[in-house]
């Protein structure tokens, strides 16, 4: 069971990695969104932390972080954001990408939360769950103001002279 929890806090921490390279990324494009890009660079500083945490519990537990994982997943993270400059509705596309991958975190913490409780590891189960409600804030955040970015940017791509895509 440890061996699974170890393995599961690498994917964390990876996955934590990844979100900040994608956020950092986005919040750089944002120009036109400033409530937006203020609550993503908000939680860039989370996502920091949370790696940051994640990265203490499997030290606690006598591991180490996976560097192929944390490369892989920041390489997933670039080619991402990369793909924003290719589409005319960036911000758009960028809202609903964070969206879902608020979800995954989520659903990883979760199950992370499981698995620390049944190998008794009451800490990064502590962790995982103050770690959860960051997440799950950042995705009501998103859903709440999904349809305002939406409109923003309908209104701001019907307006000559003026910048919809981010």
């Amino acid at each position: 069971m440890k061996d699974n929890l170890l393995d599961w806090l690498r994917d964390a921490h990876a996955m934590e990695e990844q979100a900040e390279k994608m956020l950092t990324t986005t919040a750089e494009r944002l120009e036109n969104y400033p409530e937006l890009r203020r609550r993503i660079e908000q939680h860039i500083e989370e996502t920091r932390r949370q790696a940051q945490s994640v990265r203490g519990c499997i030290e606690r537990l006598g591991g180490d972080t996976s560097a192929i994982k944390d490369a892989t997943a920041k390489m997933m993270a670039m080619a991402q954001g990369m793909s924003g400059m290719f589409v005319s509705d960036e911000v758009v596309k960028a809202s609903l990408a964070s969206y879902t991958f608020e979800h995954m975190e989520i659903a990883s913490y979760r199950a992370l939360i499981a698995a620390a409780e049944a190998c008794g590891d009451m800490e990064t189960r502590r962790v995982c769950e103050q770690i959860l409600v960051e997440e799950e804030a950042m995705a009501n955040w998103l859903a709440d103001h999904l349809s305002k970015t939406v409109q923003e940017f309908l209104v701001r791509d019907e307006t000559a002279g003026t910048t919809a895509k981010h």
